[in-house]
């Protein structure tokens, strides 16, 4: 048995899948009120002076802190349905030939586990991916454990698997925060194109 790990967003998907589901799971009065308060933070995000995963952490925290947890897992399994039209065939091929294979396949993402768990659990494919911190049932609109992209991604893996046991190790991605990532296979795939060097 072999591992295969898999970025999710712009690796098996065409296109980001987070900030849709933001617009497609916080109300509209939500989204302007944190859009008022995050302008200025857009804005410098776009200019590349913010990082992309402090943007998500803000938008997770304007758009999530106080909803029950319950709910957006549901608005989760929505909008997960919706994947069908963005997943890349090529990806859904590459999964299927490693689980055929009897290889264990596990999904790394930044993206919330609120909608890839639903996903994934369809293709019966494990998951380490981003969470948000509940407090009784209510999210309190920080992340569970911090952002899981770049090294982080790569910590959680070697802290749930044990590397060694896995004759070849296979990875995806398509940004630099795969690197890490990337880094601890013996396969690399960047953007569809196997790598020897990152």
């Amino acid at each position: 048995m072999n591992l295969a790990l898999f970025d999710f967003d712009g690796t098996i998907t065409h296109r980001d899948t987070f900030r849709p589901f933001i617009e497609f799971a916080v109300e509209r009065r939500r989204r302007v009120l944190g859009g008022l308060v995050l302008g200025p933070v857009v804005a410098a995000y776009g200019l590349g002076y913010v990082p992309a995963t402090r943007m998500r952490a803000l938008a997770a925290f304007c758009g999530f802190r106080g909803r029950r947890e319950t709910d957006l897992d549901a608005l989760g399994a929505r909008y997960a349905s919706t994947f069908e039209s963005v997943v890349r065939s090529e990806a859904l091929e590459r999964i299927r030939w490693h689980r055929a294979a009897g290889d264990r396949v596990v999904v790394v993402s930044a993206s919330l586990r609120s909608y890839l768990r639903v996903w994934c659990e369809t293709l019966e494919l494990e998951l380490i991916c981003t969470e948000l911190e509940s407090r009784r049932g209510v999210l309190t609109g920080r992340y569970l454990g911090g952002d899981c992209t770049g090294a982080e991604k790569a910590r959680r893996v070697r802290a749930r698997y044990d590397l060694a046991r896995y004759p070849v190790i296979y990875a995806y991605g398509d940004t630099h925060e795969d690197r890490e990532l990337l880094g601890l296979a013996s396969k690399r795939y960047f953007r569809w194109r196997e790598v020897s060097e990152l």
